[in-house]
C-alpha cells in the first residue's frame, strides 16, 4: 500500500537503505569537528595566507552539484553563507576500490544531505576560492528535496520558494533556501541585546514573572483561558506583567525588566500576533518625562547597532530615531487632525461624534474606549515619524498616575512610528486608594459587555499599601520595533514561528483507491511516476495527455505492460 510519497521521496528512502548495505550510517552519532566557515575562507584566505588553510574540516548542506566523470563540483551552506567544494575521485578513492566516489557521492548523495569534508583551500582556474576535497564523511541524509531557487548571472533570484504560507509554515525550509532573510532574525537579536545591554549599564535588573497567572491584569485585553488540575481553578496566560514587576518595585528593586511572551486572545493580522514579545521596565524615583528622554536614547542605540546610523529607511520613509520625538496631548492629536475638539465632550456626545465620523461604536464602550476608536480610526496613519502621544483621559489608563496639573488626564505616552504604536508609558499609579476605585470603574465596564476591561487585584492593591515609590514604566512591542528596524510590512517575517490556521492534510490515496477507480493494477505506479498521486490529482488532468503520457512512460520505462486503449484511459475519468 503507497503512503502517498514522492518519486524522489521513494528514491531518497531506498537510497537510505543502499547506505546501511553499505555499512554507512546516514544519521551517524558522533559529533563532526569543525575549524572553520564558509564566511571565513572567503573573507580572510588569500595566496598569502594559504598554509593556515591546507587542513580545513568543514560541514554544510549540499545545496548544488555537477558532476562530470571522475570529478565533482558542489556547493555547501553552512550557518555563515555558501561555498564551493571540489571532489576527485582518485583523492578520495586512493585504493582500487571507487565506491565511496562511484556509488556513494554520485549515485547515494543528494541535495540537502548534510556532509562533513576535509581539505585544503585554493583558487580555481576561475578565480573562485574552492575546498579540495580529500575527505568526506554524511552527516544527515535529506529525505525530502528541497525547493529549486534558481539564480540568474546577475544573483537575481526566480522561481523561489516564496508563498508565504509555505515559507512561515515551514521556515526551516524558508532560511534554508532563501538564506538572506537570516539577517532579519540576526538583527533581532541584536535589538534585544543592545537594550538589554544599555539597561544593564544603569544598573537595572533582568527578571522574570509569571507567564500562568490567576488575574488577568496589566492591559485592556482578552486572555488565553486555561485550568491548572491539581488546584482546580482557571488560569490566564498573561496579557501583561506589569502587575508583577510594579510589585518588585515595591519590594525595594531601583529599576526590573523583563523580555518575555504575551499571549492575547484577539484577531491576527499584519501587525498583530497572538503570541508576542514584549519587553517592560520599571524603574523608581522617574517619571513618564525622563522616560521619554530614555526611550530615545534607547531606540537611537538600537539604530546604530543594526544600521551604524540613526536614520532608518521604513518603506518610502527615512524614519529618525535619534531624539527629541514630536510631542501631542491625545486631545491636540485628534483636534490637529479631525479639527474636533473632544477634551469637554460627554459619553453621548462622543457617541455622536463617532457616528457622524462613521466610526462604529456599541453600548459597551465607554467614554476612554470612544476616545481610543477615535483616535484610532483618525489620528495614528498620520504619525510617520516618531512621536510621542501624552495625556490621556483617566477612563483610558487604569493603572497611570493622575496628571499634576490637568485636571481628568493622566500621565502617560505612547510612542507612534509609522502609524503604529511601539512603546507605552506611565507615570505609575501608586496611590493604593485610586488604584482599587479604578479597578471598580473597570468592573463597571465589565458588567456593560466590555470583554477587555480589566479584572480586580487585591493583592496587588494590597502591595500598594505596603508603599510603592514615584515610578515610571515603559512597554516596547519588540516584533513591531524589529518590524521597523528591518524594513518588514508584516509581523510573520520577523516571527521564527508565526501563528498559522490548522495545515490542511494532504489526502492519502492508496493503490487499492486507484484500482477502485478502474486503474489497472500494474499501471497504477506508473501513474504515481508521472505525478499523480491522489485521484483528485488525475480527475484534474486532461484525459487525452494522460494517455500520450503513458505511452511515453511505457517506453521510457521499457515496461513489458499492455497499453490500455485511449477509451479505457478516458473511462478512468469518468
Amino acid at each position: 500500500m503507497s503512503t502517498g510519497l514522492s518519486e524522489q521521496e521513494i528514491l531518497r528512502r531506498n537510497a537510505l537503505v543502499q547506505l546501511r548495505e553499505l555499512g554507512i550510517d546516514p544519521y551517524p552519532a558522533e559529533g563532526y569537528e569543525i575549524n572553520t566557515t564558509a564566511e571565513d575562507i572567503l573573507a580572510n584566505y588569500n595566496e598569502e595566507n594559504k598554509e593556515a588553510y591546507q587542513n580545513v574540516s568543514f560541514a554544510g548542506r549540499i545545496m548544488t552539484r555537477r558532476i562530470m566523470g571522475s570529478a565533482a563540483f558542489a556547493e555547501l551552506q553552512d550557518s555563515t553563507g555558501r561555498i564551493q567544494v571540489y571532489l576527485k575521485r582518485d583523492d578520495l578513492c586512493p585504493e582500487e576500490d571507487k565506491t565511496l566516489y562511484n556509488t556513494v557521492f554520485k549515485k547515494l548523495l543528494d541535495l540537502g544531505d548534510f556532509i562533513g569534508i576535509k581539505g585544503y583551500v585554493f583558487t580555481t582556474q576561475t578565480g573562485e576560492i574552492s575546498v579540495h576535497v580529500t575527505e568526506f564523511t554524511l552527516l544527515s541524509k535529506s529525505l525530502k528535496p528541497l525547493p529549486v531557487v534558481k539564480r540568474d548571472e546577475e544573483g537575481n533570484i526566480y522561481d523561489g520558494f516564496t508563498d508565504p504560507e509555505l515559507r512561515y509554515r515551514q521556515r526551516y525550509v524558508d532560511l534554508t533556501v532563501n538564506p538572506d532573510f537570516k539577517q532579519i532574525f540576526i538583527n533581532r537579536s541584536k535589538v534585544i541585546s543592545t537594550m538589554r545591554n544599555y539597561f544593564d549599564q544603569q544598573g537595572w535588573m533582568e527578571v522574570e514573572t509569571p507567564i500562568l497567572q490567576a488575574i488577568h491584569g496589566g492591559a485592556a485585553a482578552r486572555p488565553f483561558e486555561t485550568h491548572h488540575n491539581t488546584l482546580d481553578m482557571p488560569l490566564y496566560l498573561r496579557i501583561a506583567n506589569e502587575l508583577y514587576l510594579k510589585r518588585l518595585i515595591v519590594a525595594g528593586f531601583d529599576g526590573v525588566y523583563e523580555f518575555g511572551k504575551m499571549f492575547r486572545n484577539e484577531g491576527m493580522d499584519r501587525t498583530h500576533n497572538p503570541e508576542y514579545t514584549a519587553m517592560e521596565i520599571y524603574v523608581a524615583y522617574k517619571d513618564y518625562i525622563w522616560m521619554m528622554a530614555m526611550v530615545e536614547e534607547c531606540l537611537e542605540k538600537v539604530a546604530m547597532a543594526i544600521h551604524g546610523k540613526p536614520v532608518v529607511k521604513v518603506g518610502e520613509h527615512e524614519i529618525n530615531f535619534a531624539g527629541p520625538y514630536e510631542k501631542l496631548t491625545m486631545y491636540e492629536s485628534i483636534q490637529k487632525y479631525t479639527g474636533i475638539d473632544v477634551s469637554a465632550m460627554t459619553e453621548e456626545e462622543l457617541v455622536a461624534t463617532c457616528k457622524s465620523l462613521n466610526i462604529e461604536v456599541n453600548s459597551s464602550m465607554g467614554r476612554g474606549k470612544l476616545i481610543d476608536e477615535l483616535f484610532s480610526e483618525k489620528v495614528e496613519a498620520n504619525l510617520i515619524q516618531p512621536t510621542y502621544i501624552t495625556d490621556y483621559p483617566i477612563e483610558m489608563t487604569p493603572l497611570a498616575k493622575k496628571h499634576r496639573s490637568k485636571e481628568g488626564l493622566v500621565e502617560r505616552f505612547e510612542l507612534f512610528v509609522m502609524g503604529k504604536e511601539i512603546g507605552n508609558a506611565y507615570s505609575e499609579l501608586n496611590d493604593p486608594i485610586d488604584q482599587k476605585e479604578r479597578f471598580e470603574d473597570q468592573l463597571k465596564l465589565a458588567d456593560r459587555g466590555d470583554d477587555e476591561a480589566m479584572a480586580m487585584d487585591d493583592d496587588f492593591v494590597r502591595a500598594l499599601e505596603y508603599g510603592m515609590p514615584p515610578t515610571s514604566g515603559l512597554g516596547v512591542g519588540i516584533d513591531r520595533l524589529v518590524m521597523l528596524m528591518t524594513n518588514q510590512s508584516t509581523i510573520q517575517e520577523v516571527l521564527f514561528f508565526p501563528q498559522m490556521r490548522p495545515e490542511k492534510k494532504a489526502k492519502v490515496t492508496t493503490d487499492e483507491d486507484f484500482v477502485n477507480a478502474g486503474i489497472p493494477a500494474e499501471w497504477v505506479q506508473v501513474i504515481r511516476k508521472m505525478g499523480f498521486n491522489t485521484i483528485e490529482d488525475l480527475a484534474g488532468a486532461n484525459a487525452n495527455k494522460v494517455f500520450n503520457d503513458l505511452g511515453g512512460m511505457r517506453k521510457k520505462l521499457k515496461l513489458d505492460l499492455t497499453m490500455p486503449s485511449k477509451e479505457d484511459v478516458t473511462a478512468w475519468f469518468s
